[in-house]
């Protein structure tokens, strides 16, 4: 699972990225509002954890402007203040928890554990015959089963969880692959090509489409 941390102090962002990775999660961080924002309309995360009070945007702009964009990827909001309008507000801009510095890092976790499970209580991705159960890891093709291998999986869940928006290979190798410098992106077409013909799309049915020189995009 990956989660990125919008906060400008530095000390908690450690201590926060620190504790994080030991409990398994990828991390990015972000230590200012615009840097923030970027990553989020042009990656893919799982979970948000954002300060409010952030130099260049605010956490409460950065919640709003996402949520235009995306209406399901759980926003935690970390922050000192703690009034019954200000919960009101952050609430209101899109967030879905609110949790008040100083926090316990166990209740910190606890919380995230839950997002993530009612995230997989809608565990059913489709993509036109395709159907992807997260729960289970199964992937089916036109109601028939279909073996793919862990990584094949992973590839696939992501073009299908990002249906409509160009993924480029190098955002593939990033966000899947958890790579983070220069590599070779072919070795993507050669998982697609494998995925494509596992499933054995008809002809007429391009759901996964190749951008050539960038990457690829899926819609139904």
């Amino acid at each position: 699972m990956r989660i990125l941390i919008i906060e400008d102090e530095a000390g908690i962002v450690q201590f926060l990225q620190q504790g994080l990775e030991e409990e398994g999660y990828s991390i990015t961080t972000a230590s200012d509002g615009e840097l923030g924002l970027q990553l989020l309309l042009n990656k893919s995360f799982d979970l948000v954890l954002l300060d409010w009070m952030l130099p260049q945007k605010t956490g409460l702009e950065i919640c709003k402007s996402f949520r235009e964009k995306d209406k399901k990827t759980p926003i935690i909001f970390l922050t000192a203040k703690d009034t019954v309008q200000e919960t009101i507000e952050g609430l209101q801009a899109g967030a879905n928890d609110y949790i008040k510095k100083p926090f316990s890092f166990d209740e910190l976790v606890e919380r995230i554990k839950i997002h993530f499970r009612n995230l997989e209580a809608n565990s059913i991705l489709q993509l036109g015959p395709i159907e992807i159960d997260l729960n289970k890891h199964i992937v089916s093709s036109y109601k028939k089963e279909i073996n793919l291998t862990h990584r094949e999986f992973e590839l696939l869940h992501y073009l299908v969880k990002n249906k409509g928006k160009v993924c480029t290979r190098t955002q593939i190798i990033e966000d899947v692959w958890d790579i983070h410098f220069d590599y070779d992106t072919g070795v993507i077409d050669v998982f697609m090509n494998a995925i494509r013909k596992k499933l054995n799309l008809k002809k007429e049915d391009d759901y996964i489409k190749t951008i050539r020189g960038v990457g690829y995009i899926t819609n139904d």
